[in-house]
């Protein structure tokens, strides 16, 4: 059998034009950022799709059937009323880099698969840290699939730290007896991966101690002081503070300068997901607003949120590359040890001992080639414009009669309701689930659905720095428009 090189390599430039012409294609064919299909429609589409046929139809039969499908029934977050959740547009550069890394296929699980991929991921690696506030001569890290894993990396160094400093190795010997008194604290809101992280490293979702939180929803340093005496009494031991740095809803940063203090008094291992508000650290005018992260022992950033890159890509960031070292493994088809005599310069660096992945892709060259091409400078305004649209649209709200801003923003999330009258609990409620369908069925509008003190809240997560002052306060009107229109006597 000869095999066609233009299924392969060779075929790599047309395929990349044809997909291109499929983007533009359906872009053209957009009315808004969504279709409007339901679910049970999309889910008889999806079956009558053949996911193995015996015979292929060639490159742009494909494209123009079920590439232009998943186009055509995906959400469009480039839409300026696209702006349900933390799901951004990425920069044209990010799509570049993405497409490189797939056409070129470097793999991280070892240098010889990925060698300038290898020093490229760790040139990423210790320029965040820079940018935290860490030597990166001395810090560590590693790329990963966004800020679920990142979370679970922390937590499993801070568990693994804990047990070490009684004598125990965790990664040899398992949990021991003393695991069951493992604690974590966070705030109420932190993310839903801090108890899955629990679960997942065997300390079940128990051992999370979730924290009572101010009115600008960060977490409150004195409910820290009485949680950890109530556990020093009960003999419990305290492993890990999270601090979130944007809760999802309200992109609320805890205070992190107070935090890190009780974190040093009480042993802590203090662990802040900035998965939301990572991208500050490149902003001059806000970054203020992560002032204590550099007395983290770990940090989680996404660079798929609030950095405009393509899912999933993420990073998980140790002060010290030391804290690593429970993750080391040595395999001999992927990183055996150096051997003697090895010519000059020829020690490779192996990444497979830092991640809980092994074949990775070169997903760090989406981030680092936006730099390049864009500039920290202007990615950082483009952070600086996506808050300014969130304090336009929380103003758009306040204009509105019919609706009720429920926070002044912090980041790009903006969370209210639509009142009705009368406002009952459970009409309330109805009719703000109302609107969020009736503007996704109809393909107007694609907003979030949050709960507060157990009522439903609509929620616009603003990410398009393209977006304008108009294209906001359209979008709060259209909202405020479906919510009278729906709630007639």
């Amino acid at each position: 059998m000869r095999v066609d090189a233009g299924l392969f390599a060779d075929g790599v430039p047309g395929a990349l034009r044809a997909a291109a012409d499929c983007l533009a294609a359906a872009a053209e064919e957009r009315t808004g950022p969504y279709s409007g299909a339901s679910p049970e429609r999309l889910a008889k589409v999806a079956a009558g799709i053949d996911p193995f046929p015996e015979e292929g139809a060639g490159l742009d039969a494909a494209l123009a059937g079920l590439g232009r499908l998943s186009l055509r029934h995906g959400v469009d977050p480039a839409h300026p009323s696209c702006a349900a959740h933390l799901h951004c547009q990425p920069l044209a550069a990010a799509v570049a880099a993405d497409a490189l890394a797939g056409a070129a296929n470097q793999s991280l699980d070892s240098w010889d698969q990925g060698p300038v991929a290898t020093h490229l991921e760790q040139r990423l690696v210790a320029g965040l840290a820079a940018r935290v506030g860490w030597d990166p001569e001395v810090a560590g890290g590693v790329v990963t699939s966004g800020g679920t894993q990142s979370n679970l990396m922390g937590l499993l160094l801070a568990r693994d730290a804990t047990a070490g400093r009684s004598g125990r190795d965790v990664a040899a010997d398992g949990l021991g007896p003393d695991a069951g008194r493992y604690r974590i604290v966070c705030s109420e809101l932190a993310h839903f991966s801090v108890a899955r992280s629990a679960t997942l490293l065997g300390l079940g979702s128990r051992a999370v101690q979730p924290l009572g939180v101010d009115g600008d929803r960060r977490l409150r340093p004195e409910e820290l002081d009485r949680a950890l005496d109530r556990m020093d009494a009960a003999g419990q031991v305290p492993m890990a503070l999270v601090a979130t740095a944007g809760t999802t809803d309200f992109g609320s940063i805890d205070p992190l300068p107070a935090l890190a203090g009780r974190a040093r008094e009480r042993g802590l291992w203090l662990h802040v997901d900035a998965a939301w508000g990572g991208g500050l650290l490149f902003s001059d005018r806000h970054r203020d607003l992560l002032a204590g992260i550099e007395a983290a022992d770990s940090v989680a950033v996404d660079f798929h949120k609030l950095l405009w890159q393509p899912a999933g890509c993420g990073a998980f960031l140790v002060r010290d590359q030391g804290l690593l070292a429970p993750l080391e493994v040595t395999v001999p088809y992927l990183n055996p040890d150096p051997v003697a005599g090895a010519p000059d310069g020829w020690a490779m660096p192996h990444l497979v001992g830092r991640s809980l992945a092994t074949t990775r892709r070169f997903a760090a060259l989406t981030p680092l080639l936006s730099f390049q091409a864009v500039g920290r400078r202007a990615i950082g305004e483009l952070v600086d414009r996506t808050l300014a649209l969130a304090v336009q649209a929380a103003a758009a709200v306040d204009a509105q009669p019919g609706l009720a801003l429920t926070a002044d923003p912090v980041l790009g999330s903006v969370v209210f309701r639509y009142v009705p009258s009368p406002d009952h609990p459970g009409r309330s409620d109805q009719v703000n689930e109302a609107i969020r369908l009736h503007l996704l069925a109809t393909g107007q509008a694609v907003v979030g659905r949050t709960e507060v003190a157990g009522r439903v809240h609509l929620k616009l997560t603003l990410l398009n720095p393209t977006a304008t002052e108009a294209d906001v306060a359209g979008l709060v009107a259209l909202v405020a428009s479906a919510g009278a229109g729906i709630d007639r006597p």
